[in-house]
Parts: C-alpha cells; sequence; structure tokens
C-alpha cells in the first residue's frame, strides 16, 4: 500500500491528482465514483471533479479492499456499509508500516 499524505490546507483535489496518488488511471477513479456511493464529489462549473479529503480517505479504503485484500467490489461495498473501525484500523497500520519500510529502505540507501 502507497503512503498517501494530503495537503492540509487543499480543500479539493482533481480526478487526476486523485488518479495519480493511487497510480491508477482516471477511468478507474470515475468507474469508482459511479460504484460506491460513499464518493460524492462536487462539480465546478465546467463539470470537472472536485474531490474532498473524505473522498480521498474513501478511496483509500476501496483501494485498500479491492487492490490489497483483493475483495470484489460487491465485497467492499458491504465492508464500507458495515462501517467497519477494525479495516479501517489494519488500513492504518498497513500505512505506517509501508512508510516505516520506506524509510528503512531510504536509510539502508544512505550507509
Amino acid at each position: 500500500m502507497k503512503n498517501i499524505e494530503l495537503d492540509p490546507e487543499k480543500m479539493f483535489y482533481s480526478i487526476g491528482e486523485v488518479a495519480k496518488m493511487f497510480d491508477e488511471n482516471t477511468s478507474l477513479i470515475r468507474f469508482w465514483e459511479k460504484e460506491f456511493d460513499v464518493i460524492k464529489p462536487r462539480k465546478n462549473a465546467k463539470g470537472n471533479r472536485q474531490f474532498t479529503p473524505a473522498d480521498i480517505e474513501n478511496f483509500k479504503l476501496i483501494h485498500y479492499y479491492v487492490k490489497d485484500l483483493g475483495m470484489t467490489l460487491d465485497g467492499a461495498k458491504r465492508k464500507l456499509k458495515e462501517g467497519s473501525d477494525d479495516s479501517v484500523a489494519k488500513m492504518q497500520i498497513v500505512e505506517k508500516l509501508t512508510a516505516i519500510k520506506a524509510r528503512l529502505n531510504e536509510l539502508k540507501e544512505n550507509l
């Protein structure tokens, strides 16, 4: 799992920025937006999607369920509806461990 840090001063993210955060295509982001009702981006006057930090957190969970755990979309939808705090805690632990591993690898390369 990739460690994704959000800019605390930024209120909205474009679909391109979201896709880049997750190393995915914008088409997958659009697809997940349609499949999962927890993601509700605003649209500006031009019709461009503007994702909030809450949307990004939901994308993190979806990405974790589907890509990391290999769940089906229906399984991920059920997990999101259950609101399992256990899964959120596990995902956060995985994120922290991934960040630690990256930092250790960086230190190892600098030796």
